[in-house]
């Protein structure tokens, strides 16, 4: 009999997910590996070598961990129900006018449940990814809570995960530095895993071609969107554009436009295919609305919540006050935060602590001397 009880480790083949199944190894725990396929990358058209979570290489370096520890390793194929979801979902929200976060989507509505059906089946009590986060039971609530390494935190992408999911999650490495993992690899000799360079790119689009993948995806799209208007903040016209489900929010580079100073998507206009461009203080917003909310550390928030509101994974956060209005909640910053794109993530903290998040909807400028929101702009 195990010490801890059979808990199911999802391996993508690199060292934080296999140092956190070899530390639950270590620890007593009755381990099951598995890794999860989620995409064919040479199905999408591109041209750089598979590479990441999804790779024969990645597989098998999973494998060869759970081999040289004597557990289980499965491969667990969800290809189609990350691609009705995940990647449906990506391509729709871009078709919108929006900006999509597919790693979240992944983490909320499928890596989970699917962990968590493949876990009742293999009777596992518990399931265990390699996030740089914690999880502590407090006030009959699961709360999700910042990882101790500032650098490496992914607490930003698990906010969508369910308190019944939660219940069940494990873990490991919340409490440790990426320093100290690698340290620890090291020094059970898995040097493969040291020296691997680690991917930061959305697994269906490896080669960061996102304009290439919707093209692929969506037959004669560019036929469809190409040659409307980028215009300025004031409506004037100045230029044509590639369609304006190849832009996002803030974007700088790859505009294919010169206006002699420094210019921003600041806005993008489904409706009649314009895609503005700004200044970089044009993109700044002090409000915006969130919904499809996933409250952690709250069932429901109270009358109003000082935060620190995150609108992207790497962004340090903005003090703000947010209140909720039935299934959205209102974010209004204490200072002008840049950038806010419609379809991303909005996070919101109590100090380390994940108070809940949502998809952002919409963005806005306050009026700063009546007090009364401006016209909305996104």
């Amino acid at each position: 009999m195990s010490k801890h009880g059979r808990i199911l480790v999802a391996m993508s083949g690199g060292i934080d997910s296999s140092v956190a199944a070899v530390m639950l190894h270590e620890q007593g725990y009755e381990v099951v590996g598995m890794t999860m396929k989620t995409w064919d990358y040479a199905s999408s058209g591109g041209t750089k070598k598979e590479t990441g979570c999804c790779s024969l290489d990645s597989i098998n370096d999973a494998r060869n961990i759970a081999v040289e520890l004597g557990f289980p390793h499965y491969i667990l194929d969800i290809r189609e129900e990350f691609g009705d979801y995940v990647i449906n979902h990506f391509t729709g929200e871009y078709l919108e006018g929006r900006t999509p976060n597919p790693c979240v989507m992944c983490n909320t509505h499928i890596k989970w449940d699917a962990l968590l059906r493949r876990a009742d089946k293999l009777d596992c009590e518990f399931i265990a990814t390699g996030h740089y986060a914690n999880i502590r039971e407090e006030n009959s609530r699961f709360v999700i809570s910042k990882g101790v390494d500032t650098w490496k935190d992914q607490s930003y992408v698990l906010w969508g995960v369910s308190q019944e999911s939660l219940s069940r999650t494990k873990l490991p490495l919340g409490h440790l530095t990426k320093s100290t993992i690698r340290e620890m690899a090291k020094e059970r000799g898995f040097m493969d895993l040291v020296n691997k360079s680690e991917s930061y790119e959305i697994c269906f689009v490896p080669d960061n071609d996102y304009r290439g993948f919707l093209k692929r995806r969506v037959e004669g799209l560019e036929e469809q969107v190409r040659g409307g208007n980028f215009v300025d903040t004031s409506g004037k016209v100045l230029g044509k554009h590639e369609g304006y489900p190849f832009y996002t929010i803030g974007q700088r580079k790859g505009l294919g436009i010169a206006l002699g100073y420094p210019a921003f998507v600041t806005e993008i206009r489904k409706e009649t295919n314009e895609v503005v461009l700004g200044r970089d203080k044009d993109l700044e917003r002090d409000g915006m609305w969130v919904g499809q909310l996933n409250l952690s550390k709250y069932a429901s928030i109270p009358d109003t919540l000082e935060t620190i509101t995150k609108v992207r994974y790497k962004d340090q956060g903005t003090p703000a006050k947010i209140i909720q209005d039935g299934e959205k909640i209102r974010v209004d910053f204490h200072q002008p935060v840049s950038g806010i794109a419609p379809g991303q993530a909005a996070v919101f903290y109590e100090e380390n602590d994940v108070v809940g998040g949502g998809w952002i909807t919409k963005s806005f400028k306050q009026d700063a001397t009546s007090g009364i929101y401006a016209a909305v702009v996104q």
